[in-house]
Order: C-alpha cells, then sequence, then structure tokens
C-alpha cells in the first residue's frame, strides 16, 4: 500500500505525463494540492521534494513551483533516484516483482555489522538476504542486517513481499535519512549463480545504512546489481542562492 505522499507524488507524476500539467507551467500551490488529497502540506511538500528529485519540477522562490517535464535521457521505468526510500515493491508493484529469500537468519553481529548499526555485540540482527525478481528477472541481490529489537516479529513471509511496508505500516516507523555509497565491481561467484552473470562482469554495489526519524540505525545491507539491468540517478539543487 502506497504512503499518501506517495500517492500524491504519483498523481502528480502522472499529470505531468499526460500534459494535465504543461512544460513550463505553475502546478498547484500545497495548499490547494493539500486540501485535494485530504492530507496536511507536509505531506505534499515531501511529495513535490520527491518530484524535484526526480528532474520532474523545480521551484523558483517567491514564484511557485513549475513543471520540468522529462529528462530524455532518464528512464523511469529503470532508473532509481538515489534518495528513493520507496522500496521496490511499491516501485514496481506487486505484479512485477517478486522476492526469493536465500536466508533469514537471527544471529548476533559481527564488529562491521556492530559499527554500521551502532549496536553491541549482544544485540541480535536479522540476517536476510534475498533475489529481487524484476517482470521475471533476477535484477538484485540483496543483503541485509537489521536490529530485531527495532523490527520485532520480522517473517520470512513479509521478507518475501515488502520489509519497508511492514516497517512502516505495520510497525508506524518513519524512515528520516540513508547514506548510500555505489561501487563499480566485477561479478562474483554469488552473482554468477543468483544473477545469471558471467563471471566479472559489471555489478554495481549499493552498500547502504538507513536511520529512523528518532536517529536509530535501522538498516545496513549492501545490493548486487547487474550493471545493464538498473541505473541511479541524482539531482543537484542549489539551495545556496
Amino acid at each position: 500500500m502506497a504512503t499518501k505522499y506517495q500517492e500524491v507524488a504519483d498523481t502528480v507524476r502522472k499529470r505531468i505525463e499526460n500534459g494535465t500539467y504543461k512544460v513550463g507551467e505553475l502546478i498547484p500551490d500545497q495548499t490547494t494540492l493539500a486540501a485535494e488529497f485530504k492530507v496536511n502540506r507536509l505531506t505534499v511538500k515531501k511529495a513535490l521534494d520527491g518530484l524535484a528529485s526526480e528532474g520532474l519540477i523545480y521551484k523558483q522562490s517567491g514564484l511557485g513551483t513549475y513543471v520540468r517535464g522529462k529528462i530524455p535521457f532518464v528512464n523511469h521505468e529503470r532508473d532509481v533516484t538515489v534518495d528513493d526510500f520507496r522500496g521496490a515493491y511499491q516501485e514496481f508493484g506487486p505484479d512485477r516483482i517478486k522476492s526469493d529469500v536465500l536466508t533469514f537468519d537471527v544471529q548476533l553481529p559481527d564488529e562491521r555489522i556492530q559499527k554500521n548499526l551502532n549496536i553491541k555485540r549482544i544485540d541480535p540482527v536479522y540476517e536476510v538476504k534475498r533475489i529481487r525478481i524484476i517482470d521475471g528477472e533476477p535484477t538484485v541481490l540483496e543483503h541485509t542486517y537489521m536490529p530485531v529489537k527495532l523490527v520485532p516479529e520480522l517473517s520470512k513471509e513479509v521478507c518475501e513481499k515488502s520489509i519497508y511496508t511492514y516497517i512502516h505500516d505495520e510497525l508506524g516507523l518513519k524512515f528520516g535519512n540513508a547514506f548510500r555509497k555505489f561501487s563499480a565491481l566485477g561479478a562474483d561467484d554469488e552473482d554468477v549463480k543468483e544473477l545469471k552473470v558471467e563471471k566479472g562482469s559489471p555489478i554495481l554495489e549499493v552498500e547502504q545504512v538507513v536511520w529512523l526519524t528518532n536517529g536509530k540505525s535501522i538498516e545496513y545491507s549492501t545490493s548486487h546489481v547487474p550493471g545493464n539491468k538498473r541505473s541511479y540517478t541524482v539531482m543537484n539543487i542549489n539551495n545556496f542562492n
């Protein structure tokens, strides 16, 4: 289930794509959109910030928010913004994505996991390894660690669908921010087996730590993506005018 801000963002995105909101024109202000969608202005702001990071809209101080339109080389079916918190399940929808859970276990964290999650040796974590299969093709190999105390009753069944939806909708937790590092690698033996690629072929590794709004680390993960399956985009916005 999409969150309120995602519903707002999806609707505005569709209006831009179908020409309801035309390139170069102002879109309705936050107050108007909040009234239409029956949400608060903060929800609308979050939705518009996401669309700005996709490059679809831009803001001019004192004037409002304008439509930029689609950037020609960006493929919204394939490309992901680096600040996206939707997760693949919400991004692609249940009809297009399947998760094959290879490992679901509870263990005590080693030093690397302790440091990245800011926890102690005695704090158990979930270890989840899964393949995200999109449109029938193995696309992402994920290896995730989460503190048990922050994500109680996580199950293999949840991991087969959407961990992020469970965290947001069932536990009522909110993501605050994330740090992501992108590295170019050659496919190793596990990539060859699970992602059906050739040994040494280009792999994009995404290593990340995700924090809640209260500052607690909830996720440390690494993901391997074949170089020809997915791209990540960044929209730099100058906030120092």
